[in-house]
């Protein structure tokens, strides 16, 4: 096997986010579950744009949200994820190459436009998504670049890529490229409502093809519909290598073969949960492709979902090496 020359490769929805506030009321009103993701039409994302309150733009998606937390905290990191030739297209790769994280996937010339994810963020700080996914849906094998991923220590995929037929083909021969170059390869289950919609083909591919799984305690729960925290936390050690399970305010678990690391969370004010558990994810593999023990890929990670949680919107704004003494 080669030396890697890109420490991380993620592969996920290039999505702009829209954040803005909204109470319990208007969420309920619109039949909408508090805290999940939904996947919404165009003419569905025109008519709750209309209707949210004022809000602030950002580049987003979630595995796009911790390649540049990783790219913070000094790991050499790219990402694969379609977007329009559009201005939020423009927007996207901006941000991104200005984060450091290298984006080599062409746009996509005519059809959909740049996917965004309206966010509603509670009192509570809990976020409800509405995402519209638009050109990501085009993200298709052809774009599964092998010479990108082989030259990564660890593939990075989304979970959200098994809603779209195309995306989900690609998802597996991304996997199937990093084995064949041996490589490692980390999934996030996303949301417990993606995991729900395809848990078949989720536990599959957990067993199948993943070495290191990223969940918070909702969507372990869904993936082996266990009746408690332990009986899935027992079911993901025997399912791959290395299992990150993410509890909010109660920390993190590891598992690792024998070995479990129970990691608290970092305190901090509550203000917006948008991208905790991909900062968490991204400061974990900037760590651990780092050669860091397993506790302290869990401090990283928990230091950085504390940074994001602290003000609106998923990617960090203070200098994340100062953050966990990098």
């Amino acid at each position: 096997m080669t030396a890697s020359s890109l420490d991380i490769l993620g592969i996920g929805n290039a999505i702009v986010d829209v954040i803005s506030r909204a109470d319990d009321g208007f969420l309920a009103a619109r039949g909408m579950h508090k805290g999940g993701m939904a996947l919404i039409s165009t003419e569905e994302a025109e008519a709750l744009y209309a209707a949210m309150g004022p809000g602030v733009e950002s580049s987003g998606g979630s595995v796009a949200n911790s390649c540049a937390v990783a790219a913070g905290l000094g790991a050499r990191v790219g990402f694969l994820g379609k977007v329009a030739a559009d201005p939020l297209g423009q927007v996207f790769g901006h941000d991104i190459r200005a984060a450091g994280v290298h984006f080599p996937t062409a746009p996509l010339a005519g059809g959909a436009p740049t996917a965004r994810c309206l966010i509603l963020v509670s009192p509570d700080g809990q976020r409800t998504m509405n995402t519209y996914l638009g050109a990501c849906v085009t993200f298709g094998e052809e774009d599964v670049d092998a010479a990108e991923i082989a030259r990564a220590q660890v593939v990075y995929l989304e979970g959200y890529l098994f809603d779209p037929p195309a995306a989900q083909a690609a998802f597996r021969a991304a996997a199937r490229a990093a084995h064949a170059a041996g490589r490692k390869v980390a999934l996030s289950l996303s949301d417990p409502f993606c995991v729900g919609r395809h848990r078949d083909a989720f536990r599959a591919f957990v067993r199948e093809e993943c070495d290191i799984l990223f969940a918070n305690e909702a969507e372990i729960l869904s993936l082996y519909e266990a009746p408690d925290f332990a009986a899935a936390q027992a079911a993901a050690r025997a399912d791959v290598q290395i299992a990150a399970l993410t509890r909010s305010e109660k920390g993190s678990v590891i598992v690792a073969g024998a070995e479990t690391h129970e990691v608290a969370s970092t305190p901090t004010e509550v203000l917006d949960t948008t991208g905790a558990g991909d900062a968490y994810a991204g400061g974990f593999l900037a760590a651990h492709t780092r050669g860091l023990p397993l506790a302290v890929a869990g401090s990283w990670g928990s230091a950085c979902a504390a940074e994001v949680i602290s003000h609106f919107g998923p990617r960090p704004q203070r200098d994340l090496k100062t953050l966990v003494g990098a």
